[in-house]
Parts: C-alpha cells; sequence; structure tokens
C-alpha cells in the first residue's frame, strides 16, 4: 500500500470512482460538483490520507498559494491587538489553503515591488494604511491584486475595508452628551501615530470633534504616550487646563489600564467623577476594574473581510470597492451621569 506522500489524484480518482478533474474540481472548489459526488471523493482523500502536493499544485495553477501581510512595525502601535489581525488573517487564509507571509519590515513602496516581483505571493493584505500613504499609487499599478485594511484619503482603484472610526467617535461623544456630560477629552494614539498620517486616528478625532459641535459640548483632543508615568503626565495637565472635564474617551489599548489606574490618586473616582469609554477590542474593556464602556475594534472580523476580499479577487469576481463595518457602543460599568451635570445641551444645527 502506498504511504500518503506516494497517493496522488490518479489514486484517489479510482478509489471514488471518478475522472481525476472530477478530484481537482473538488479540491480546488474551481466548478460545482453533486454533493453526492463530492462526498465520495473526500471519503477517498481521507481514506488514501492523500495530501495535495502543494510545489505541483502551484506549477499547475500559477499559484503559489501563498498571500502576503505586510504590517511594518512601526512606533505607536499596539502589538497585542496587530497580533489578532495577523493571526485572524493566517486561520482564514488557510481555510482557502493559502498560507501567509508576514511582512514587518517598513520598506514602503519598494517592499511591495519587491514583494510583487517574486512571484512568492498570489495577492497582499496591507495594514497600517495612512492617509497620504506612498504605498497606494504603486498598489494600484501592481498586478498582483491588493486589500487594504484602513482607507487612504483617496481610495480610488483600490479595495478597502475597516471599522467606520469617524462614527465610532461621534457614538461615543453621544453617549457622553446623552448622559449630561459637557466638557469631554480624547485621549488618542501616540503622537507618532498621528504625525504619520494614520487613518483611523485621524479619523477617529474627526468625529469626536464633529460631534461635539453637534451635541453642543466641548471637547478637547490629546495624543497620549505609553506607560503609567505618560499617561498621569496627561490627565494632570488636562484638569489643571479644563477643571470641568468629567468624561473621557480612550482611544489608545495600552492606555485604557493605566488610565483607570490614575484617576483615583486624582481623586476622581469612575464613573462617579469622571466617565470613561474606550475605543477598543473588547478583552481591554471586559478585563478593565470597572469594566469601561467602548465601542469594539472588530480586528478579527475585519482580517477575515479582507483576506475573503482578496479570495474573490484571486477568482476574478467583482468585490466592493469600500466596506466601512458600522460601530457599535456597549454600555459597561465606566459611564454615568455627571455629578454635577451642566445646562442642557443644544444641538448645533447648519444655517
Amino acid at each position: 500500500m502506498k504511504s500518503p506522500d506516494q497517493v496522488t489524484i490518479t489514486d484517489v480518482a479510482r478509489h471514488a470512482g471518478v475522472a481525476g478533474s472530477t478530484v481537482s474540481y473538488v479540491l480546488s472548489g474551481k466548478r460545482a460538483i453533486s454533493e453526492v459526488t463530492r462526498n465520495r471523493v473526500l471519503a477517498s482523500v481521507r481514506a488514501l490520507g492523500y495530501h495535495p502536493n502543494a510545489g505541483a499544485r502551484a506549477l499547475a495553477s500559477r499559484r503559489a498559494n501563498v498571500i502576503a501581510l505586510v504590517l511594518p512595525l512601526r512606533s505607536g502601535m499596539q502589538v497585542p491587538v496587530v497580533m489578532q489581525f495577523a493571526m485572524a488573517v493566517v486561520t482564514t487564509a488557510r481555510g482557502f489553503d493559502h498560507d501567509v507571509l508576514l511582512v514587518t519590515s517598513d520598506e514602503g513602496p519598494a517592499g511591495l515591488r519587491r514583494i510583487a516581483a517574486s512571484a512568492m505571493v498570489d495577492g497582499i493584505v496591507l495594514m497600517d494604511v495612512e492617509l497620504d500613504d506612498c504605498r497606494v499609487p504603486l498598489l494600484r499599478e501592481l498586478a498582483r491584486p491588493s486589500v487594504l485594511i484602513g482607507f487612504p484619503a483617496d481610495a480610488a482603484g483600490l479595495t478597502c475595508v475597516d471599522l467606520d472610526f469617524h462614527q465610532a467617535g461621534q457614538l461615543c461623544v453621544q453617549h457622553l452628551a446623552g448622559l449630561g456630560h459637557r466638557r469631554i477629552a480624547l485621549l488618542g494614539a501616540p503622537a507618532a501615530v498621528y504625525d504619520r498620517g494614520t487613518g483611523f486616528a485621524h479619523r477617529t478625532r474627526a468625529g469626536v470633534v464633529e460631534a461635539a459641535a453637534a451635541c453642543g459640548v466641548q471637547a478637547v483632543a490629546r495624543p497620549c504616550e505609553e506607560g503609567a508615568a505618560a499617561v498621569r503626565q496627561t490627565l494632570v495637565e488636562l484638569w489643571e487646563q479644563h477643571p470641568d472635564l468629567s468624561a473621557l474617551v480612550v482611544q489608545n489599548e495600552a492606555a485604557v489600564g493605566p488610565v483607570l489606574a490614575a484617576l483615583p490618586g486624582l481623586g476622581r473616582r469612575v464613573p462617579q467623577d469622571v466617565s470613561v469609554v474606550g475605543i477598543c477590542p473588547d478583552q481591554f474593556a471586559e478585563q478593565a476594574s470597572p469594566m469601561v464602556t467602548s465601542v469594539p475594534v472588530p480586528a478579527e472580523e475585519l482580517a477575515r473581510q479582507a483576506v475573503h476580499l482578496l479570495m474573490g479577487k484571486l477568482r476574478d469576481e467583482v468585490v466592493p470597492p469600500a466596506t466601512l463595518l458600522a460601530p457599535r457602543l456597549t454600555v459597561r460599568d465606566s459611564t454615568a451621569a455627571p455629578v454635577r451635570p451642566g445646562p442642557p445641551a443644544v444641538p448645533v444645527t447648519a444655517g
């Protein structure tokens, strides 16, 4: 009896009583096969222990069965969240029989050109997208299909997926204004993230400012560096400048814990004296004490969507150019009406 490494498609076809092409169609999914025939072929695959030869398959299909995840590790990035994206890309790609080449160097367009020219990958998923991203013009020219997790300012000719961060910022302010808060601060990503022009950070800030104006409340936005000392200093400066500040929106996963730890030492209880809303993955909000009202960043869902879109492009399917996931706000223990609410908010209307 042949070992699994020696079993071929011909052997599987003979065992299942079908043509070799039928086995190929079942394994590749390139043609509809009846459920009865498909089950018979898969039963033979299991019985014989057949494993497709990746090298032969790539030669036959002119595909590498590998996608690149371009994820440059830059200052200000939150590695635990980044790894959520990466793991979801890997597991989703495996469901399509693809491996993932993780590219972490920050080479800009030159790195993309090198990857595409090598024939190592069939397509590219790109992360940490900037508003004026120097990689975007090349992506429009490359023969390899690509999907961006994030939106540049000009997304024409691209396929992009992201959380609607502008609306996420709005939701946070609307929730806090509805509770009666009249001065709100956004503690954002580290300054390096804003300096690079990273899209999600700028869009959230714009949403906060816009919603504050519409709700008739005051909002101030500050970048927030990592580390307990930096977080505490930022909070001290905020209350020195804005003594009536009663609510915080934190869009910095690494700062959620240090913010909650620093507030009691500054004489402020959560939520009695100050309300806190996070824009972060659920695990950061749920593991905090108190549990934080939040708009979750759906890292796994965004990664899955990106891979599905890329696989559609590899099959020459028409895919939507823009996919924006609607944010949702989950109310937990960290938000409440202020002890001394200000006068009712007066919505700002056009004209």
